[in-house]
């Protein structure tokens, strides 16, 4: 579970009605007709934006951004090495083995194009493509809700300037029960501009950013598979293996003392 995540909306969600609760009631943003705008007009602008294909996968994104899966590039590198040793002691067709073992389906597909005689070009042709397809696959399912971030905002000015024509259209200068309406109705019109801001910041950002940087964390472990798949391939020996996928990791990402997974081969 995404722990940090759902204090940072706790936090955020308890500190705004602490402050509104400070210089008034909640009852004062609570409207109706704005929550209808706001959400009506924002799900509505992106059921026409996006096609259902990219629609129906709302509840998998909500279930990355609180429930993600967990992607550990070193497990990546220690299971790429490991497959390393095996096709270097007991050779390539002994891979066939490991990779019906795998759980992770890319790593298998990569190493049973090994075990084909695939050619190092198109291996990496082949891995290439399928990481570029995941990749538009997934930045069209998150990019909806940083579509939406952008709309909520709008759908509350939108909101906001219906609230303004009906109070202009009902007010009367003459009238001094008008005018004692007008501050009322000036704060029903800015509530949707509130509303707007909260649907946008508190979620519909936030929750594309947790499905990107999820994304972002499983292209890295794929094109560790796949770096890892090619130095196989080219006959590397387990050590260089470990050494060139560790690259890969952030400087801070700092080998375990005593886990060097190739220590022993060469």
């Amino acid at each position: 579970m995404n722990i940090s995540g759902i204090i940072g909306l706790l936090l955020a969600i308890g500190l705004i009605v602490f402050g509104i609760l400070q210089g008034g009631s909640m009852l004062n943003f609570w409207d109706p007709s704005s929550v209808l705008i706001v959400l009506g007009g924002t799900v509505g602008a992106l059921i026409f934006t996006y096609p259902a294909s990219v629609l129906k996968n709302v509840g998998k994104m909500l279930k990355i951004a609180f429930l993600p899966k967990k992607y550990n590039p070193e497990d990546y590198i220690s299971q790429m090495v490991e497959h390393c040793k095996t096709a270097r002691m007991k050779g390539i067709l002994a891979l066939e083995e490991s990779a019906n073992a795998c759980t992770d389906p890319f790593m298998k597909s990569a190493l049973m194009l090994i075990v084909d005689a695939n050619e190092s070009d198109k291996i990496k042709s082949m891995l290439d493509d399928s990481i570029d397809f995941m990749c538009e696959r997934h930045e069209s399912n998150f990019a909806l809700w940083i579509k939406g971030s952008a709309v909520a905002p709008a759908m509350g000015m939108v909101g906001t300037l219906v609230g303004l024509i009906n109070m202009l259209k009902g007010m009367d200068v003459t009238s001094s029960d008008s005018a004692a309406t007008l501050g009322l109705s000036m704060s029903t019109a800015l509530i949707t501009t509130f509303y707007g801001c909260i649907v946008a910041h508190l979620f519909c950002g936030p929750i594309g950013n947790l499905c990107k940087y999820n994304h972002n964390q499983e292209i890295l472990c794929l094109q560790i598979i796949e770096e890892g798949t090619l130095a196989i391939a080219a006959g590397a020996n387990p050590r260089y293996v470990e050494e060139k996928l560790r690259m890969m990791l952030p400087a801070t990402a700092k080998p375990k003392a005593g886990k060097s997974s190739a220590s022993a081969s060469e």
